[in-house]
């Protein structure tokens, strides 16, 4: 009941963050046509102001997810989930528990806590996958937690991936997953939805890893950021479901909150084929019930009659669904791309990237993007009878420890291991920049992985490109970023030397409002905030960059620990440029990447009192909120930083001083002389934000509701 009254909180007071967002009231209308994602949400929305109300972007819901998934960072949450003062899980069946990050760490720390969210798991009857089953998000799918039409989250920002299948996926945080264990139930603002037209059809030889790396980098303005996509287009039936998967999981370095694809008959053919499998693999599986003589086997999630109902009710955006915008990517244009180096945001055409020689000492088949059964087969098609070239170490690790066992049984894991590709368990591995392998000063790796970002698999000398299964088994073998076509026909394919074929379409606006009245703050909540600016200027500033991955499962940090390494991957002089008390100003996109609560409470530990951006994640902003770090968006403060002093240093003690009007929304600015430059006008700060900073996170503020 405790926890239900603090979502009621955020969700009644949270519209004064931004104050140009909408929430439900019983006075709009109920005969609204809605999309695919509003559809979705709208069977998993409680306490809705009458039951004909229909869910539309903007509106803060409460929600009863179907699932929601921890990893290695569950260990974390039953800290929060012990503080909040919770003694069980609400409904076990909702939770799920996969260890899949750091498994190659043997260490007697690392262990001991695997062993304690096994035992946590085991006393609340909670579904609990070890460490070598292998990564979280491709559980989901063979296990059917994630399932077309339900709203699954995960304390993990790939969760995106969910929508191959049909299933609403979004991240959530730390915090929000122990209330939700806790209440079943969390706060979501439904997202502006963008309609994603896949035209033509996906050429041979081009896979679903080049179509969402073309789209990362055509669409590289942050065109969907913090949105919600659905997929649609006859282009759509070309795609694989594996390929879908894969577009899915990097929508989220697209910017994006979910990727849902729409169900069809590749998925419904998919599921039954799962069925068959699952009556090998069952016996595996030790979350499933003992097998009864006699009985016939019935998977808890996955089964014909569910299968039937969807198959006979599909649910569907409705004419005349309202989007935010209509992008258009002509499939039939689309070659091999390449992500890179150190971004998400750059992508080239693998043919023209090719003729550069670009030398490699790595190359990486991992990770829960590019790692299953069909990415296996077309890396070993490429490598069969050949070696990895001298000078080049090749990692491979399985999605799961099943996509590993039919790899071994089609003969593609022998392949690849024959060749020389060095085998890691399945997990996460060097993709977050955790056991073997990572990249050293200096070095160039290519990576079947999704993200890229400079320091997250190593060094932050060295340079990632990210490709698909074809092209990095290609690269190990000649030494240097090369074509797959080159070394098997299959893998032929046109190429353009032109981008491909797109088209962008707003069809919404919206004003932001001025801000006439003033609002009184709270008792403890200052009046005023001043401060120098401290300006980072970077734009798509990361979460590694912020809060590096080899940090983020060390559990016991301190937070003077954890000020002494922030920034570490973005600029190692930063923490002797930040003073106690400054007003951190960021770029466009702060907080991009991963869902860690770290990469916030590591810039509050640094001395930060409020921290100011041209625009944040969403993911990230969430993870303030609920860690009591102030953030407001100030875009033309930025490019006003921009423009007078520069982008050569990656942070600059500006200078310039700043005072936040609370009551007004407004920010001063001055001279070191005092003189006056210039006002902007921001959000007003509201309540429950004020109320959050003044308790110190939701999580004392619980504790002291208590």
């Amino acid at each position: 009941m405790l926890i239900r009254k603090a979502h009621h909180f955020i969700n009644n007071n949270l519209r004064c963050f931004n104050s140009n967002r909408t929430f439900a009231s019983i006075g709009q209308l109920t005969d609204r046509p809605q999309n695919l994602i509003e559809k979705i949400v709208q069977k998993y929305a409680l306490d809705l102001p009458n039951p004909s109300y229909k869910v539309k972007s903007g509106d803060f819901v409460t929600i009863q997810p179907e699932h929601v998934m921890t990893h290695d960072n569950t260990a974390a949450v039953m800290t929060k989930f012990k503080s909040i003062g919770a003694e069980r899980i609400k409904y076990p069946r909702q939770a799920v528990f996969t260890l899949d990050h750091d498994v190659q760490n043997k260490s007697e720390k690392n262990l001991k806590k695997y062993a304690s969210i096994e035992e946590f798991a085991k006393r609340n009857g909670v579904d609990f996958y070890p460490a070598g089953r292998g990564i979280g998000h491709q559980i989901m799918i063979e296990e059917g937690y994630a399932f077309p039409y339900t709203l699954t989250v995960a304390s993990d920002s790939h969760s995106n991936m969910y929508g191959g299948i049909g299933c609403l996926g979004t991240p959530i945080v730390r915090t929000d997953a122990a209330a939700l264990w806790a209440t079943g139930r969390t706060w979501w603002q439904i997202p502006p939805v963008v309609q994603v037209e896949f035209t033509g059809q996906l050429p041979p030889g081009v896979t679903g890893k080049d179509v969402i790396i073309a789209l990362c980098g055509l669409f590289n303005n942050d065109e969907i950021l913090n949105c919600a996509i659905e997929f649609t287009g006859v282009g759509v039936q070309s795609i694989t479901l594996e390929d879908r998967l894969a577009i899915a999981n990097m929508t989220t370095e697209w910017g994006a909150l979910a990727g849902v694809f729409p169900v069809d008959d590749i998925t419904i053919r998919w599921l039954r084929k799962r069925i068959q499998k699952l009556e090998i693999t069952r016996f595996q599986n030790k979350n499933l019930p003992p097998a009864l003589p006699g009985v016939h086997f019935k998977h808890p999630r996955i089964y014909t009659e569910r299968i039937d109902d969807i198959k006979r009710v599909p649910i569907t955006s409705s004419e005349n669904a309202a989007y935010a915008k209509h992008l258009t990517l002509d499939l039939s244009s689309v070659s091999p791309h390449i992500s890179g180096p150190n971004s998400v945001k750059i992508a080239t055409p693998l043919s023209l990237l090719e003729k550069q020689n670009i030398s490699i000492q790595k190359a990486y088949l991992v990770s829960c993007v590019n790692s299953r059964e069909s990415d296996l087969q077309a890396a070993a098609e490429v490598i069969r009878g050949r070696k990895v070239s001298d000078g080049v170490e090749f990692y491979v690790a399985a999605a799961s420890s099943e996509v590993q066992q039919d790899a071994e049984e089609s003969g593609a894991w022998h392949d690849l291991v024959n060749a020389g590709a060095k085998v890691l368990p399945a997990g996460c591995g060097p993709c977050i920049g955790l056991g073997t392998g990572l990249l050293k000063d200096g070095e160039v790796g290519i990576s079947a992985t999704n993200r890229n970002f400079k320091g997250r698999m190593g060094s932050p000398k060295a340079l990632a490109y990210l490709a698909s299964p074809a092209v990095v088994a290609a690269s190990a073998i000649a030494g240097k970023i090369a074509d797959p076509a080159t070394f098997s026909k299959s893998f032929e394919h046109a190429s353009y030397t032109e981008s491909p074929r797109i088209s962008i379409i707003s069809t919404q606006t919206s004003k932001k409002p001025t801000v006439t009245e003033v609002k009184p703050v709270i008792s403890g909540f200052p009046e005023s905030i001043k401060a120098e600016l401290l300006f980072c200027h970077a734009d798509n500033l990361n979460t590694d960059a912020i809060y590096p991955g080899k940090y983020t499962y060390v559990d016991d940090l301190t937070p003077d620990q954890m000020a002494k390494v922030v920034m570490e991957n973005y600029d190692p002089k930063f923490v002797n440029l930040v003073q106690q008390g400054d007003i951190l100003v960021g770029g466009f996109n702060f907080g991009s990447g991963s869902s860690r609560e770290q990469a916030a409470t590591a810039v509050k530990a640094a001395g930060i009192n409020l921290l100011l951006a041209g625009s944040f994640s969403e993911t990230f902003k969430r993870n303030g909120i609920n860690n009591a770090l102030l953030l407001l968006e100030a875009p033309e403060l930025v490019n006003d930083l921009k423009e007078r002093l520069g982008v050569n240093s990656l942070t600059q003690r500006t200078q310039w001083f700043a005072e936040l009007r609370v009551p007004e929304g407004i920010i001063i600015t001055r001279d070191a002389s005092g003189k006056e430059l210039k006002y902007y006008q921001v959000d007003v700060l509201g309540q429950s934000v004020q109320e959050l900073w003044v308790a110190g996170g939701l999580e004392n503020w619980v504790k002291q509701t208590l």
